[in-house]
């Protein structure tokens, strides 16, 4: 019990530390520029090495990556060696939504977006937006990216305080502040 607690506390540190560093530890192949927004020690499954991830994705907090279908439990006693497992590909320039699971054999096309709890099940094709459960196409990614103009405002490089200002002010009414 107290060698798991130090592997967790270890593998914790190791996690918040260098998130990439650690993915590529456990055998992810990972690819330049990719934020991986609070992973855990679980998200890449019990076969991270077979998960590959291009350049310039983000992988956010509850994101699992499953690369072996654990229902053929069920036929064990009639094949003790059943397994299916297969590999999971995410292109390059991909956002993965928040507690998105990504299934056995499931390959994300490059310049994708995945909304938040997505169930992928099956291939999605470059330059789209998915979502869902199971996820679908929902739209090219031209057309994100014309709703995004309509609702976006430029103010990632305001200092914080200045951020928070410009923020309340748009959003919340006078009486709320």
């Amino acid at each position: 019990m107290l060698r798991s607690a130090l592997k967790w506390a270890v593998t914790t540190f190791q996690i918040k530390r260098d998130a990439v560093r650690f993915a590529r530890s456990i055998g992810v192949r990972l690819g330049e520029e990719c934020r991986l927004i609070g992973i855990e020690s679980g998200t890449f499954g019990s076969e991270p090495y077979l998960v590959s991830i291009g350049n310039h994705v983000t992988i956010t907090s509850g994101v699992r990556f499953i690369t072996h279908d654990g229902g053929v439990w069920v036929f064990r006693h009639e094949f003790p060696e059943i397994d299916v497992i297969a590999p999971i590909k995410v292109g390059n320039n991909v956002f993965i939504g928040l507690n998105t699971i990504i299934l056995p054999g499931v390959s994300i096309g490059d310049d994708c977006v995945i909304g938040a709890g997505s169930l992928l099940t099956k291939d999605i094709p470059a330059r789209s937006v998915a979502a869902g459960v199971p996820a679908r196409v929902i739209k090219p990614l031209e057309k994100y990216l014309e709703s995004v103009h309509e609702k976006a405002i430029y103010i990632r490089s305001l200092p914080l305080e200045n951020k928070r200002s410009f923020l309340q002010s748009r959003f919340l009414e006078s009486d709320q502040l």
